[in-house]
């Protein structure tokens, strides 16, 4: 009888969730999505023939592989974080991947042999689990609270570090709480990992993504990871996925910062590492200048769209005492709190049976019990106060 590996031993049964979502999309009519966060689906205007005219220069033909990725892309990138972040960056810290999942895969196997522990927050994005499944490591959720806003819970954190532990990951702002880690728990984090002679894993992928509203506590609580001091090595994440609202150009990176030896330790184990998974595409790194100038033209629309979105939200749920939504300072979701008289799979697919609406469930996430809903910013305005609407009245 064939084997598998036992890293691939997941439930792969259909879940009632997925059946219901299959049922309602075969039966046809409208379907009010609530859950869409791909931004090339979304209504956005993008400039097309420029970037397909980038992808087809001449030098895109041409195979020059390099560890880090190609120079032109590096400075890029570089260049992107003097704009957008006012940090100072050097080509030789960048390392480009085809995804963020791809970075984190260097990174478990850079920091983590077999059965070896990374932090991580909860509630957070659930791609993570798959990700360490599949590299051999563990995950040790730390609790963050929320307390007129989202906190991290140092104690919490503290008593998940174990001999095993190499990693704390931070996602900033998180997804789908949407808030950032401030500059006081910044240092803390860093006290901590350099304490424990543990790493800094920082996704920044919804950084550029901030809502202008008294929600942002503080002037420097969405600064990025990347500036400042490195007291501990730390790895600050990002892509065109959400930078340039590019899913599908497959372009992220790694920054890499810390105190000298360690750097220089990290970089060159990090270089063996993507050398032995060879280059991603020339195409789009010969690209990548003129997709990241280009980012405001898709970070505007999408801005607009998820703080119309936000407000419209908010003007709907005045007039439903039972519906409230938790603070948010950045990225593209929000967070429901309901009455908890069902689970959210139950809840999930009632709104998909009788409201035709799509919407996560909290558990999804990693939110503890029931009564949370998990919403994007993203879809058409139109389609998203038709579901919310719809929502709001299947809500006892």
């Amino acid at each position: 009888m064939q084997k598998f590996s036992r890293r691939t031993d997941w439930d792969l049964e259909k879940t009632a969730y997925a059946a219901a979502l299959e049922r309602l999309h075969a039966g046809g009519g409208p379907v009010f999505d609530l859950t869409a966060s791909n931004p090339t689906a979304c209504g956005f205007q993008y400039d097309r023939a420029g970037i397909l005219r980038e992808l087809s220069r001449p030098e895109c033909l041409e195979y020059g592989p390099n560890p880090r990725g190609l120079l032109v892309a590096r400075t890029a990138v570089v260049d992107y974080y003097a704009e957008a972040a006012s940090a100072q960056v050097a080509t030789e810290q960048i390392f480009l991947t085809t995804s963020t999942s791809e970075a984190y895969s260097y990174l478990f196997r850079l920091h983590c042999d077999p059965g070896a522990e990374i932090l991580i927050a909860q509630p957070s994005y659930p791609l993570f689990e798959f990700l360490a499944d599949l590299d051999d490591v563990r995950l040790a959720p730390y609790r963050l609270f929320y307390d007129h806003g989202w906190h991290l819970d140092v104690a919490a954190l503290t008593a998940r570090i174990t001999p095993r532990t190499r990693a704390v990951i931070v996602v900033h702002p998180n997804n789908p709480t949407g808030h950032f880690t401030s500059s006081a728990e910044r240092m803390l984090l860093e006290r901590i990992c350099e304490e424990h002679g543990l790493a800094l894993i920082v996704d920044e992928v919804f950084l550029d993504y901030v809502f202008d509203s008294r929600e942002v506590a503080a002037p420097t609580a969405h600064k990025s990871f990347s500036t400042g001091e490195h007291p501990v090595l730390t790895y600050v994440l990002s892509g065109l996925s959400k930078v340039a609202g590019l899913p599908q150009m497959k372009a992220a990176w790694i920054a890499v910062f810390g105190p000298g030896p360690l750097l220089e330790a990290a970089t060159v184990r990090l270089e063996v590492i993507a050398d032995t998974f060879l280059s991603m595409n020339a195409p789009v790194q010969h690209a990548m200048p003129y997709l990241l100038r280009g980012r405001q033209n898709i970070q505007q629309q999408i801005l607009l769209r998820v703080r119309e979105n936000l407000a419209t939200l908010d003007q709907l749920l005045a007039r439903s005492p039972a519906v409230s939504r938790l603070q948010v300072q950045g990225g593209w979701y929000a967070v429901l709190r309901v009455p908890a008289l069902m689970s959210g799979d139950a809840l999930a697919i009632r709104l998909m049976e009788q409201e035709r609406v799509v919407a996560h469930p909290g558990h999804f996430y990693g939110f503890d019990g029931d009564g949370w809903i998990v919403l994007s910013l993203l879809p058409p305005t139109d389609e998203f106060v038709e579901g919310i609407t719809r929502l709001i009245r299947s809500i006892p």
